[in-house]
């Protein structure tokens, strides 16, 4: 084991850890939770450029990335189980440097995620209750989420199982009401970027539904937040991923079938409750079947809420702990052992971005939009230092035990490397001006990083 290793192992031993208390399925329901709100909403948004037909190209790729991306992360999660997930794993492969920008992105992907669901349960609440405000409705749903997070991981993740469970019933029954009304001709009319032939001309719209396609999946990395409060981490965490990300695919593929062949698709893009309005078309707008929707449809949307806010605080407790943030923000809560404050910080951050339309709304883009595309940007930067961890854990340091290997090495990490590579050249060429707040900040970040290297021990 080299000095940095032993050094950075001293380092956490010498902090408080955090209760080892999640089984399997409680860790399967936290990967599926993570991102199920995806299902739910924003992949829409990618129908408005690229068509229902562009946008299953694009998502097929993206599904191909994840798959080889979660097989591949799923190798260095069971090698190193630390809270601090990618940040651990660049931090062991590149050292601080490396665990500097790695962390940052992971942040920007795990605090950005939470604003925009959070606009959703609010879009979905202002269904049944049109006096209700969107972004008011948003912050109550931060309060009680930060709270039961403080309150234990063990009865989050209980309740995060519960919710997920339901979530994925109530998917399923969405594509059941539907199915009656489905139209394959609806589906495919103008499916390619407004055409109903495909042309080169609906190529440029494909690659600008990336971010989209991204959002089935974002966030099931997140798993490797809780894997020092894992009982069996080398047998839960690959169980959990390989499992969560079948389960997710197969429901990626159902609602958005089902949804775009419920009838006109174009009344569904650029909106955050695509599913209940799907089911409107077909059953009414007064069907109980429609406001049953909306009622179940929240357990979706609050499953990845809430599991993205234990994967935020868990990553800003890892890196307050090595001196990356202020160590104000590694402290554990004396009775129930969870990071409050980074709880609580995280969601800071969250509310102030719900209401900075005037900052975050841009470029013709919703800020909902704007703020599931900087999410993105963080997830796709992390993907790739992360593969790079781990051919570089593979050359440094074969010598570890590797309880769970990725198959087909070393293929499936590089076309995992790859396809993130060009998703992310891909979006900087089509969000020219968030790439230059997400690049420069990161960049300004490190400046101040390295002039504080001294302070670290």
């Amino acid at each position: 084991m080299s000095i940095e290793a032993i050094k950075q192992t001293k380092e956490s031993l010498a902090h408080p850890g955090l209760n080892k208390t999640l089984g399997t399925w409680q860790l399967w329901g936290i990967a599926v939770g993570l991102v199920i709100s995806g299902e739910y909403f924003g992949w829409s948004y990618g129908w408005a450029s690229a068509g229902t037909l562009g946008f299953v190209v694009t998502s097929c790729c993206v599904a191909a990335m994840y798959i080889t991306f979660i097989f591949s992360f799923t190798e260095l999660t069971s090698l190193i189980p630390n809270a601090g997930g990618p940040f651990a794993y660049s931090r062991r492969a590149f050292g601080p440097t490396g665990g500097y920008l790695a962390g940052f992105a992971t942040l920007v992907e795990f605090v950005f995620a939470p604003p925009a669901i959070a606009l959703a349960i609010g879009a979905y609440i202002n269904v049944q209750f049109p006096s209700w405000d969107p972004k008011t409705v948003a912050v109550g749903a931060y309060i009680v989420f930060m709270s039961l997070n403080i309150i234990g991981v063990q009865v989050a993740a209980t309740f995060e199982l519960f919710i997920t469970s339901i979530a994925i019933f109530e998917l399923l029954v969405f594509m059941g009401v539907v199915s009656p009304g489905f139209s394959l001709e609806n589906f495919v009319r103008g499916g390619w970027g407004g055409q109903d032939e495909f042309s080169i001309a609906a190529i440029p719209g494909m690659f600008a539904a990336i971010p989209f396609a991204i959002w089935f999946f974002l966030a099931i990395e997140g798993v490797a937040m809780a894997a020092e409060e894992v009982k069996d981490p080398k047998r839960s965490i690959p169980i959990a991923y390989v499992g969560g990300i079948l389960t997710l695919l197969v429901l990626a593929i159902g609602v958005t079938v089902f949804a775009g062949g419920s009838g006109d698709w174009t009344k569904l893009a650029n909106i955050n409750d695509p599913l209940p309005q799907a089911m409107r078309s077909i059953v009414g707008e007064n069907s109980g079947w429609t406001h049953m929707l909306v009622w179940l449809g929240l357990f979706g949307l609050v499953a990845s809420f809430h599991a993205i806010i234990l994967g935020y605080s868990r990553q800003i407790y890892a890196q307050a702990r090595e001196s990356y943030l202020p160590s104000y923000f590694s402290k554990i809560h004396p009775k129930y052992k969870t990071p409050h404050r980074a709880i609580l910080a995280g969601g800071f951050i969250g509310i102030a971005a719900i209401y900075s339309d005037d900052i975050l709304s841009f470029g013709g883009n919703s800020l909902t939009a704007n703020i599931v595309t900087m999410a993105v940007f963080g997830a796709l930067f992390m993907y790739i230092l992360s593969m790079m961890s781990l051919f570089k854990l593979r050359h440094s340091e074969p010598q570890l035990e590797r309880t769970f290997k990725v198959p087909m090495y070393p293929f499936f990490p590089g076309f995992a490397l790859l396809t993130s590579s060009i998703c992310l050249m891909a979006m900087i060429y089509y969000n020219p001006l968030l790439a230059g707040i997400f690049f420069g900040v990161m960049f300004l970040g490190l400046i101040v990083f390295l002039l504080t290297s001294g302070t670290r021990q």
